[in-house]
């Protein structure tokens, strides 16, 4: 007999106008009599309208693992079990998807047969680290849930103070603006660190990111503690055909006052002849006229990625966007690809050391000072990090003329002592 759904007048109302509600999802779920998930998800309806009604969230979190793991799973624990039995334990299995998130829908109907046998029925595409969250399980059949799972080839994500899950953008499978191979980059490193994300050990979370160009579809600059944005150093590549079909298409008037003058840099300029002038040294790659004009313009030939570190929400201290260390760094060979590695070991080392708990790398960044940091992992300090003084509030600009005289004289010794030594 089919469980007798509770009164959720305030959930009614999510359902209600344009877009597609979340509570109707959940309804479909509570009343899908054939599915042994029907009964936890009626209860979760009912505990989540009592939240409305009295502006409580009624959770408690736990311990729940699975063997040989101390993270990936958040346990979630009802307060109020007594009127809401079924939904007394609803965790959640934290899982990593596919680098660039590509799937086969064979694939993706096995992961919804594992969670219709053993969960909730409610998997959520994706978290803000990327991962796929199963949500709805109770403790006895966490283990199953993550034995099927692996099964299939799929592993748990990370929770807790831990390496996160890591998230790529579809990159250069389907995307022209891809500056390097965001998924060999993202699989090279989480492989390399799936001991800090399984078995947490760390002040508090750490997030790889990795986009593939400076439009930052991960998300990467604004939420991850190491993100790897894929940029060029050469100059922006310019068919001056397209650029006539465009502005004979959409129009002069449309072009200056649409792709021009929205250059935050001013380093357009639109010829008498249609053509298009581009002042390469003040590009600061927002990416806008390469995605308004994605015929007629394209990223350099010189292509890798701009790594910063210490992006976050707030925390301890408020938001931060990630900091310039690397402005550039080639991502082709394979050699390039263990420097990458070794850089994010060096960074994970050092903010295990180093960091207070609950801190993260930004926090950790902004309490030592950007030179202690970048000494600590053995970054030696770039001009081009910044694009002019003032506009990074770690790096003091006095005496910057000499302090940029003594970097080149350093760069030059060492090129010059590599010459010599070959």
């Amino acid at each position: 007999m089919a469980k007798k759904q509770h009164d959720t007048p305030l959930l009614d109302e999510l359902e209600e106008g344009r877009w597609p509600s979340f509570v109707s999802g959940l309804k479909s779920l509570a009343t899908d009599e054939d599915k042994p998930y029907a009964g936890m998800m009626t209860d979760l309806l009912g505990q989540l309208e009592h939240s409305y009604e009295t502006r409580l969230g009624y959770w408690k979190g736990g311990t729940v693992s699975v063997y040989g793991y101390g993270g990936g799973v958040i346990p979630r624990f009802s307060e109020v079990a007594e009127e809401y039995p079924e939904s007394k334990e609803f965790h959640t299995l934290r899982v990593q998807p596919p680098a660039g998130m590509h799937y086969s829908t064979d694939f993706l109907r096995q992961i919804c047969d594992v969670w219709e046998k053993h969960g909730s029925g409610l998997i959520a595409l994706h978290g803000q680290s990327g991962d796929i969250m199963f949500q709805g399980c109770t403790t006895e059949n966490v283990q199953k849930a993550f034995d099927d799972l692996n099964e299939i080839g799929l592993d748990l994500g990370g929770a807790g103070p831990a390496l996160r899950t890591s998230v790529s953008c579809v990159g250069h499978a389907r995307c022209e603006q891809s500056c390097y191979d965001e998924v060999r980059a993202h699989r090279t490193t989480i492989n390399a660190f799936l001991d800090e994300m399984h078995r947490p050990a760390l002040p508090y979370k750490f997030k790889f990111k990795f986009s593939g160009c400076p439009n930052d579809c991960s998300n990467a600059i604004h939420r991850a503690d190491f993100a790897v944005i894929g940029t060029w150093r050469d100059e922006m590549k310019v068919d001056q055909e397209e650029v006539k079909k465009y502005v004979a298409e959409a129009g002069r008037k449309y072009t200056i006052d649409n792709v021009i003058t929205r250059c935050p840099t001013n380093a357009l300029s639109l010829n008498d002849d249609d053509t298009l002038d581009v002042d390469n040294q003040s590009c600061v790659r927002c990416m806008h006229c390469l995605n308004v004009m994605n015929k007629a313009l394209s990223p350099g030939d010189e292509r890798g990625a701009t790594i910063l570190m210490g992006g976050k929400r707030s925390l301890k201290i408020g938001d931060q966007i990630g900091t310039v260390i690397i402005p550039f760094f080639p991502l082709e060979t394979d050699e390039d690809f263990e420097r990458l590695e070794e850089l994010g070991e060096t960074v994970i080392d050092f903010f295990a050391e180093n960091a207070l708990e609950h801190e993260r790398v930004g926090e950790t960044i902004d309490r030592i000072g950007m030179t202690n940091f970048l000494e600590g992992i053995g970054v030696e300090i770039d001009p081009n990090m910044i694009s002019h003084p003032r506009t990074n509030s770690y790096v003091r600009t006095d005496d910057w003329d000499e302090e940029a005289a003594k970097w080149e004289k350093r760069k030059a010794e060492k090129a010059s002592a590599k010459v010599a030594a070959e």
